[in-house]
This record gives C-alpha cells, structure tokens and sequence, in this order.
C-alpha cells in the first residue's frame, strides 16, 4: 500500500483504513509506529497495534521480528491507559522487557498476570509469586519454561487436566517430572509427556 496511502489516511483519520492496515502483520514496524503516535489516545487503534504486535512474533521463534522500536511501542502501550486489553497483549509478548512484565505482574486485571505467567521472558521470581495468585494465573506456569522445579513438581499432581497437559509438554520440565506424567489418568497428558520425551531423544 505504501506510505502515501498511510499518510493519507492518517491525515483523514480513516479509523477503517488504518484497521485494516494493522491487520496486515507484514506492514512495516516503522508504520506502525506511525500510527500509534498519531493516534495513542484512540482506544480501538491502540488495540490494533498491540494486536499487529502480536500477530508478528512467534514465541517459538523469539529473536523473529525483535526491533528497538517494536521494544518501544510495547513500553509504551503498557503504560496508557486508553486500553486495558492492549496489555493483555503486552503480557503475551515475549519481546516485551522484564521491567514492563515486573510492573504488570502487579496489574489489577487478573487476565493480564494470568499472561504474564505463561510469558518466556518473565524472571522465575516474579512467577514463584504468582503460585500464590487466583487459579487463572497459577495456571499459566506450568507451561512456563522459567517457573521453578520446586513449583513444577506440585504443579505435576494438580487437579486441573489442563495444567498437568501444559507441564507435560514443558520442555523445560526436568525429565523426572515429565517421567512422572507417564503414569497420569488422563490419556492426553500421558501422550503429550510421551511426545515430550521422545522429543529429547
């Protein structure tokens, strides 16, 4: 499309065009960037921002993407409060910095810690304090590959089907653990612990 056809709409604040320009995770980081200093106090851009965020990096290929300015937007966004689900997204980000996790592993949304829990890049000091936290956020540690053994082994007997599949297919997990889900009650977890450690192989 072009920056022509981004100063255009910037310039007749064409809330649908730049929507749809956002949607495009391949529209170059510079433009975005763009967008959201023109438009930072419009909440449903904000959240198209973070969105694109989102949509271009990978949390299995996590040097993809990473860029000063995309570090920036995410600090950014983090800190307005025009829209509380853009932090959601910030949450998720694994290129979002630790001081910015730190500072939303405080957040009052539970939803936002819940994905500061399951982030890679948050410190296994921040998410032994979460193991404290409501059921939605201790249950995005298990999946965590900084969550601390001693949290993992507790989390290996916990009642939820779904933590105990997220742990085993932790390949960060210590094997003993993984071992240990070879003899769970639910087909699903014994399978993803299986597929986990044939993967170590």
């Amino acid at each position: 499309m072009g920056i022509d056809t981004l100063t255009t709409a910037i310039e007749q604040s064409d809330i649908t065009k730049l929507i749809e320009l956002l949607e495009d995770k391949s529209l170059p980081i510079e433009e975005v960037e763009i967008i959201y200093n023109a438009f930072k106090n419009h909440k449903e851009l904000v959240g198209q921002v973070a969105m694109n965020l989102s949509l271009r990096t990978s949390v299995y290929e996590r040097d993809r993407e990473y860029s000063p300015i995309m570090v920036a937007l995410l600090i950014d966004i983090s800190q307005n409060p025009i829209d509380m689900g853009a932090r959601w997204a910030v949450a998720k980000n694994p290129h979002t910095p630790v001081e910015v996790l730190r500072h939303l592993a405080n957040d009052t949304i539970n939803l936002v810690r819940a994905l500061v829990a399951t982030n890679p890049s948050t410190p296994s000091d921040v998410l032994e304090k979460f193991f404290n936290d409501e059921k939605i956020v201790r249950d995005g540690l298990s999946g965590n590959p900084n969550t601390p053994v001693k949290l993992l082994k507790i989390l290996a007997d916990d009642n939820d089907k779904m933590v105990r599949m997220r742990l085993a297919e932790n390949r960060a997990a210590p094997r003993d653990i993984i071992e240990r889900l070879l003899g769970d009650n639910d087909v699903d977890v014994t399978k993803a612990a299986d597929a986990n450690l044939k993967s170590r192989a």
